[in-house]
């Protein structure tokens, strides 16, 4: 899986060395030459993906934690039933080939965590109907692999879900909707766990 990691950044870094932090696109001038430079993000979606076919291999059944209405409830995943657990944040596929034009890259090395953040926010208002948000890969500077992954989707319900994965080790999964008063508070707290 490092092996994995280590390709992946040096791929993503490759083609993002000469990037400005700025939102604007680069293009080259006109010509027979002349190209539009994409940014190529990092695939999320196959990670996860690869994530939770490593958890499979290795035959664990994470340990499901659910705290709502001020009850704790724990339970141990089945493996048919894994893929369905992370569902919602498998799709839409986060690659750069459906994703460009609509979300762009920041990325910098944040010495308060000690890693290479890269950030991906929306480059113009997202329909309705598009729930996906924001999400931010980080990247041990010394190992070259993915810690954490944090992503921000809307619900259908108007609710917000977070997720937070910890690279071969756990993820947590909040939803937050808000009061009569406009007020947001926690609705749900799902942790799922897999490195015991």
């Amino acid at each position: 899986m490092k092996i994995i990691n280590a390709i992946l950044l040096l791929t993503l870094l490759s083609c993002n060395h000469d990037k400005k932090n700025d939102s604007t696109e680069k293009t080259t001038e006109s010509g027979p030459l002349a190209q539009e430079t994409k940014t190529a993000f990092f695939p999320v979606t196959n990670f996860l993906n690869g994530q939770i076919a490593e958890i499979k291999r290795r035959g664990i059944n994470p340990l499901k934690t659910t705290i709502k209405n001020n009850q704790k409830d724990s339970i141990w995943i089945k493996q048919e039933n894994m893929t369905a657990e992370f569902a919602p944040f498998l799709s839409p596929v986060i690659d750069s080939t459906n994703l460009y034009g609509m979300f762009n890259e920041k990325n910098f090395l944040d010495q308060t965590i000690d890693a290479f953040t890269f950030t991906y926010d929306p480059v113009k208002p997202l329909p309705d109907t598009f729930l996906l948000q924001h999400w931010d890969v980080y990247v041990d500077p010394r190992s070259n692999t993915v810690t954490r992954i944090y992503m921000l989707k809307k619900t259908t319900d108007h609710k917000t879900l977070q997720l937070t994965w910890q690279t071969n080790k756990s993820c947590k999964m909040v939803t937050i909707s808000a009061d009569p008063a406009g007020n947001d508070h926690v609705e749900q707290e799902v942790t799922i766990k897999w490195d015991f």
